[in-house]
């Protein structure tokens, strides 16, 4: 158990009630076998072995990142446009966080029913980890038979297990507690043990200190049995994930910031816990810190070579004249469609995936996403959805929008498809809808339609499966095997997480292993472009060892950009689209928005830009599942159901809150606005 514990790295209340519970870690995640704060201590910093498993201890009490829908530890796609659910239970009946999260249920008081794994009150847990973690600092020096090598490598882990905790709690939960290196007594009075939160300019610097520390010392490669470990280049993409964060509208001075946190101050000086003054050089180390990664010359966007089954690209495109190019200068010469589906169905191997900075494997995806989105007549949910606003964001394979491709018929809302495609090894039905035709390569990796292929090709007697979502039809609302809610409300699914050998029944069902990438090179890349559009400057920015000079630059803009939409089957940006700053933004919003469909970052994106509200006001649509025909189910509608008619728009949902429990037991402890 301890080399699953080692290789697997990520497989308190700050109050005294929460730090120095009486439990053991089976509690958390059944590691009985490992040291506890309420173990001999001594044990646990006797020799190298024991201290290596605290360590690795305190690195599996982190959530399974994958864990983003059922059972959640974060918000995730639920919570925001790109993701819902007919689910019509709320409170206990609810086992999905995120749409508790925007219908108003959870509270100081509710984070979700906690059967499961995990619900939406981690702030405890991260503390646990962050304690461990300065107890293993502390005593760094005292296993006898440590070797300087040991020392610097359990150095460096615990310095990024301790940051990645505090990341965790800027993300979900804002400004944190800074223990730095204290390890908090036990039996002490309240007041030892309270203190107020550092402001969010605090934690972040802080967070990213930490992380630079830890980097350098860290691997810079891992071996591929060490799948799930992090490297020096999993810190400095995570300090450019969180660079790019503080420099976003929501957190950086103007209109949005003094919206939000204008009136939040912390009670014990008055100071505001958000920065009202905007720093442009804020965007210059976001470019830097994107640049860094990209210059370490490790990552790079995964490809699969064209073969006799790609689809030849589209004809007459001018608006980019590099299209034509072999990639990563132009989108030839690639399967657009295996590139990106590859990444996530388990047919790219994941320890030797380039574009993987840092990710996991793990069972959830097959467990609850692959058959929360599989149709109910072959053994699935088909309640995972998608929104229509997700499928109008995908291009067309020309790289235009609807409704460009409108004014020539390139696009169209009605009629059906008459004759039957099959490229890459994707079957699509003749007969389909037409809004489903022509669309670029993400999009049919990526949405489960009305008359989509369900291959299911590990069984031998279910299998190539035409899912129909019309009422009473098999898989539709009222259907023989959807029961309410195991239908797709909105019309469509997602499918990105399912290859095409997954099957849930039939003889001979089985499912190729997932991972989970938490994070890749292709945020990097969008990330630089977003940092450098911003920039309304030129800045010098140290970083680590290096110095960058930063300013607004549209080739290095297009040249990150596009690789990209290149590697997606689709021409680049535009002149006109570089040199406008606003128009640049929509782009790089709309391919975030398409690249990193369901893998929990559109709840961030939309939080960090202030658009939020902007956002949830906009109301959920997708086809009529109360249609039985092609005529009356090729309908946009909003769905009628309590999941979506309870949403609420309001600025606090930009975090979770703090639980009831600490602020009671820490007086100096601010809630987040809002609760």
């Amino acid at each position: 158990m301890y080399n699953i514990i080692k290789n697997r790295f990520l497989q308190v209340g700050f109050a005294i009630a929460m730090l120095f519970s009486a439990s053991s870690c089976k509690d958390y995640l059944n590691i009985d076998r490992y040291f506890d704060d309420e173990f001999n201590i001594d044990s646990a910093f006797s020799n190298t072995r024991n201290m290596e498993a605290y360590m690795w201890g305190a690195a599996s009490m982190f959530p399974d990142e994958s864990n983003t829908i059922r059972f959640s530890y974060t918000p995730g796609p639920m919570a925001t446009d790109e993701g819902f659910n007919g689910l019509t239970g709320t409170g206990v009946n609810n086992v999905y966080f995120g749409m508790d999260y925007v219908t108003g249920n959870i509270s100081p008081d509710y984070y979700g029913v906690t059967s499961g794994a995990y619900n939406l009150n981690q702030w405890g847990r991260y503390y646990k980890i962050i304690r461990k973690c300065n107890s293993i600092l502390e005593n760094l020096d005292r296993p006898k038979d440590l070797s300087n090598y040991d020392r610097l490598r359990i150095e460096s882990y615990t310095r990024f297990i301790r940051a990645y905790a505090y990341y965790n709690i800027i993300m979900d939960y804002g400004p944190a507690i800074l223990l730095g290196d204290e390890v908090v007594k036990t039996n002490e009075q309240i007041s030892y043990y309270d203190r107020p939160r550092a402001t969010y300019d605090e934690t972040m610097e802080y967070t990213c200190s930490e992380f630079e520390k830890a980097a350098q010392l860290m691997p810079r490669d891992i071996s591929i049995l060490d799948f799930g470990r992090p490297t020096q280049g999993a810190a400095y993409a995570l300090i450019a994930r969180l660079r790019l964060i503080h420099a976003s509208p929501l957190f950086n001075g103007g209109p949005v910031a003094n919206a939000y946190f204008g009136s939040w101050t912390r009670s014990t000086d008055n100071q505001h816990y958000v920065n009202q003054q905007y720093d442009d050089k804020r965007w210059a180390i976001a470019a830097a810190a994107a640049k860094r990664v990209m210059d370490l010359g490790r990552y790079k966007l995964y490809t699969v070579q064209a073969d006799a089954n790609t689809p030849a690209l589209p004809e007459g495109v001018k608006s980019d004249p590099a299209f034509y190019g072999q990639f990563p200068n132009g989108a030839a010469g690639i399967d657009a469609f295996k590139s990106y589906s590859d990444i996530f169905t388990g047919e790219a191997v994941p320890s030797i995936n380039p574009e993987v900075i840092w990710g996991r494997n793990t069972n959830y995806i097959n467990q609850f996403i692959s058959k929360g989105s599989f149709p109910p007549s072959l053994g699935g949910w088909g309640r995972f959805c998608v929104t229509q606003k997700v499928v109008d964001a995908y291009l067309m394979d020309d790289g235009r929008t609807k409704e460009e491709a409108t004014v020539d018929g390139y696009y169209s809302e009605s009629g059906f498809t008459t004759q039957a495609r099959n490229f890459s090894g994707y079957p699509l039905n003749s007969g389909v809808y037409n809004m489903y035709a022509n669309r670029e390569m993400r999009f049919y990796a990526s949405i489960g339609f009305n008359e989509a292929v369900w291959q299911a090709g590990s069984s031998s007697t279910l299998n190539n499966y035409t899912a129909k979502y019309y009422y009473q039809d098999a898989d539709g609302r009222g259907g023989v095997t959807a029961t309410s809610p195991d239908y797709p409300i909105t019309g469509y699914v997602i499918k990105k997480f399912n290859h095409a050998m997954d099957a849930w029944q039939g003889t001979g069902a089985r499912h190729i292993k997932k991972s989970y990438s938490i994070i890749r090179y292709a945020e990097i890349l969008l990330s630089y472009a977003e940092a450098l559009n911003n920039l309304k400057g030129s800045h010098t920015v140290q970083m680590g060892d290096q110095t960058y000079t930063i300013s607004r630059d549209e080739e290095s803009m297009k040249n990150a950009f596009n690789q990209v939409r290149y590697r997606a089957g689709l021409p680049g940006l535009t002149s006109m689209q570089l040199s406008n700053v606003s128009e640049m933004q929509k782009q790089i919003e709309r391919e975030r928005m398409v690249e990193f469909l369901w893998e929990n970052r559109r709840y961030y994106d939309v939080r960090r830009w202030g658009i939020m509200e902007e956002t949830e006001r906009e109301p959920i649509i997708g086809m009529n599942p109360d249609g039985a025909t092609k005529e009356t189910y090729y309908r946009r509608v909003i769905p009628g159901t309590s999941s979506f008619l309870t949403r609420v728009v309001d600025k606090k949902l930009v975090w979770v809150p703090i639980p009831r429990a600490e602020m009671r037991r820490l007086p100096s402890l601010d809630q987040n606005p809002g609760y």
